[in-house]
């Protein structure tokens, strides 16, 4: 993003309000109502800012309030005309400050972290006058890396060109340039692939690796100088440099720092992470969301000083830490591994580290911050205790007559609420676009993808026909933009996308007016943003027909409501006349 109007903005109101010390960069964000977690991984957050002067007024993370509630002051509400409650905006970590910032943590010598303490120590402190204000982005890209997920995620937002021009082809130094191939698939140059190894698309191949046979790399990151034996396979995971992983091995979701040799037959399960230089043995399997380091784990009687700047919620490392250990890994790892009798590792015949424990219990807890995505058991409990658990606020009836109708001049009769159920529609459907697509691309099962459907709909308040809508134009597309030189061709992307798929709909499109509604959607996308498929609407038709998405009743009606329409309302009816006629045929013999 470029920060030249958060600058601006900043210093035009530094100098009407001497107070105005920080603005705070945000963007909207929609929580998971399942998992009470943004899609990078962070808790839930809530903001109170002033919709007039974009002031803000409070600021809690939903790990403070497990329960969702949060207590806001009675002067907050005294002293402010108005202010917008929110729940769906991101942090982003980019502050335009003043100098009275730094005199402020000078003065406040137990501030350790610039939110939880400089932040709420400003919103509730009532002597200086210090204020805060927020700058919202919308079409700018901003946001923070502090743990796995939000790694993953970013990286992803990468590869699929969100942050453009700051991709992997585009080439801003010295270093060798990075080809973008078909379905997203970059590659640097000086790679020795075999001709049996299969690329997947979202995948990124750096310079000098090599791939042996019959290997199969999806949806994953390939540092530079790394070896890939033959039959291995690696899905959705980050391998960094000079890697070596020898034939057979099976790598899911995880991330491979430099110098890690992964020897035959080894399998990482989602989550792991490895860390400089370790060695995994013949035919080791390690545990889901394990960590394995060279070094061994501290003890709770070693000093935390080195752990002093880490950021404890987030697992976040400062960057001098970080330099620190780059160093040790470079300079004592081969030390530290003569010393140690490998012999005995945890880790497999030939291994070398050891796999630390996860403190406090958290372990529990590694799926909510891992590369790896959110397991199918710990979605349906999260959505088990939404539904025994959550307490739910009810719409005020206050302002409806004993009719039910709503009182004349009240609020809720203003035509804003109009705007505001459009644009959670579209918000709606951009959400639910951007979730099949994920889907499809980490290949992730139609159950799991149910499960997410359901909890977005509940947390817009939306129906199963609006799900199915939604869903149904993000699937069309992914079909028309897989090769095809032919209608044929398309036709064929299309029942193999449906193939895929069609579970979803039956399950979301029980009812025959959601699939009415789903014909109708076809029909909309046939004549406006999709026109490739009007040629062939009624072979798709019979497709949606024969794979239970859309059933008899719903066509014969559909084709009962276009009767009256205009000529240019029945092009599809009439183009799917004869399929019509069958069905009504087969209908009456049946009777």
């Amino acid at each position: 993003m470029s920060l030249t109007h958060a600058v601006k903005e900043h210093k035009e109101r530094r100098k009407k309000d001497n107070n105005a010390v920080m603005t705070m960069v945000i963007k909207k964000s929609k929580p998971s109502p399942v998992i009470h977690q943004s899609r990078l991984g962070t808790d839930e957050l809530f903001m109170a800012i002033d919709p007039d002067t974009k002031q803000l007024l409070c600021y809690e993370e939903r790990g403070e309030h497990p329960r969702g509630a949060i207590s806001l002051e009675n002067s907050l509400l005294a002293d402010n005309p108005s202010i917008s409650l929110h729940n769906d905006k991101q942090d982003c970590y980019i502050d335009i400050c003043s100098q009275e910032v730094l005199s402020l943590f000078t003065d406040n010598f137990d501030y350790q972290h610039l939110r939880r303490h400089f932040v709420k120590g400003l919103l509730v402190d009532d002597i200086m006058g210090y204020k805060i204000f927020t700058h919202e982005i919308h079409s700018s890209y901003a946001a923070r890396i502090d743990n796995y997920r939000s790694y993953d995620t970013i990286s992803k937002d990468i590869i699929q060109r969100w942050t453009y021009p700051f991709v992997p082809d585009v080439r801003f130094s010295a270093n060798c340039t990075t080809k973008l191939e078909r379905e997203g698939m970059y590659k640097a140059p000086e790679i020795q692939q075999s001709r049996s190894a299969h690329i997947g698309p979202f995948t990124v191949i750096g310079k000098g690796t090599r791939i042996g046979d019959d290997s199969r790399i999806t949806h994953s990151v390939i540092g530079e100088g790394c070896t890939i034996g033959s039959n291995v396979s690696i899905v959705g995971s980050y391998i960094w440099n000079n890697v070596t992983i020898e034939d057979g091995c099976e790598l899911r979701h995880a991330i491979v720092c430099d110098g890690v040799i992964i020897k035959a037959a080894a399998t990482l399960e989602p989550g792991v992470v490895l860390s400089f230089k370790v060695v995994i043995g013949r035919e080791f399997v390690v545990p889901a969301y394990s960590k394995v380091s060279l070094f061994q784990q501290p003890t709770a009687q070693d000093s935390d000083e080195e752990l002093e700047y880490a950021d404890s919620s987030s697992g976040a490392i400062d960057p001098s830490i970080a330099d620190a250990g780059n160093k040790l890994n470079g300079d004592i790892v081969s030390e530290s591994s003569q010393i140690q009798d490998w012999s005995t590792s945890q880790l497999g015949p030939g291994g070398a580290g050891f796999i630390w424990s996860a403190c406090d219990g958290g372990c529990e807890e590694e799926w909510r911050h891992s590369v790896a995505p959110i397991p199918t058991d710990q979605l349906a409990k999260a959505l088990l205790a939404i539904e025994e658990d959550s307490e739910i606020v009810k719409v005020s009836d206050s302002a409806l007559t004993p009719s039910g109708e709503l009182e004349p001049g009240s609020d809720d009769d203003d035509s804003d609420n109009m705007d505001d159920s459009n644009v959670d529609t579209v918000d709606f459907e951009k959400e639910a676009e951007a979730t099949f697509l994920r889907a499809a691309q980490d290949n992730i099962a139609v159950d799991d993808l149910i499960l997410e459907m359901n909890s977005l709909r509940l947390s817009y308040n939306k129906s199963a026909g609006d799900c199915t809508g939604a869903l149904f134009y993000p699937m069309m597309k992914l079909a028309l933009e897989s090769p095809h030189n032919t209608a044929v061709e398309l036709q064929k992307n299309v029942a193999s996308v449906v193939s895929k798929w069609h579970k979803l709909f039956e399950v979301l499109a029980k009812e025959v007016d959601d699939q009415i509604e789903l014909i109708m959607k076809f029909e909309e996308m046939c004549l406006e943003s999709t026109k490739e498929f009007a040629p062939i609407f009624s072979q798709i038709l019979y497709l949606l027909y024969e794979r239970e998405i859309i059933g008899e009743e719903a066509i014969l009606r559909w084709d009962d409501e276009r009767k009256d329409a205009d000529e240019s309302d029945r092009v599809f009816v009439k183009q799917s006349e004869k399929f019509i006629q069958w069905l009504r045929e087969a209908d009456e013999e049946e009777d």
